[in-house]
C-alpha cells in the first residue's frame, strides 16, 4: 500500500471516529438535559424505550471506536491492509467499504463458515 493510500485511510478512519464521538457527545448532552418527566405512563415508557435503543447504539459505536483505533495502530505499524489470517493484501475495494477490515473476503467467509459449523455442534 502506497503512502498516499495509507494517508487516505488514516484520514478516513480519523474522520469516522470524530463523527462518532461528536454524535455521542450530542446524545450525552440530551441525556443530561432532557430528563424523563412525562406524566403519562405510556409516554414515559416510550421515551425509556427510545433511550434504551440509543444507549445500545452508543455501546456498539464505542466498540467500533476501539476497532478504528486498532486499524490506526495497524497503519502505524505497517500492518494495515494485510489479512491477519493469510498475510495477503486486503483489496482496496474491501478497505474502502470497511476500513476496519482485518481479513480478506475469502478468509472472512471461511471464518464465518467455521463459526456457523461450530454453532451447529
Amino acid at each position: 500500500m502506497s503512502s498516499r493510500q495509507q494517508a487516505y485511510f488514516r484520514r478516513k478512519l480519523i474522520e469516522w471516529k470524530d463523527a462518532i464521538l461528536l454524535e455521542s457527545r450530542g446524545t450525552l448532552s440530551l441525556l443530561q438535559h432532557d430528563s424523563l418527566r412525562e406524566a403519562d405512563l405510556n409516554d414515559r415508557a416510550s421515551s425509556e424505550t427510545d433511550w434504551s435503543i440509543e444507549l445500545r447504539t452508543r455501546d456498539r459505536q464505542r466498540k467500533l471506536i476501539s476497532k478504528i483505533d486498532a486499524a490506526i495502530r495497524r497503519l502505524d505499524e505497517g500492518e494495515y491492509g494485510y489479512c491477519e489470517v493469510t498475510g495477503e493484501p486486503i483489496s482496496l475495494g474491501r478497505l474502502e467499504a470497511r476500513p476496519i477490515a482485518t481479513m480478506t473476503v475469502e478468509a472472512q467467509e471461511r471464518h464465518e463458515r467455521h463459526e456457523r459449523v461450530s454453532r451447529e455442534d
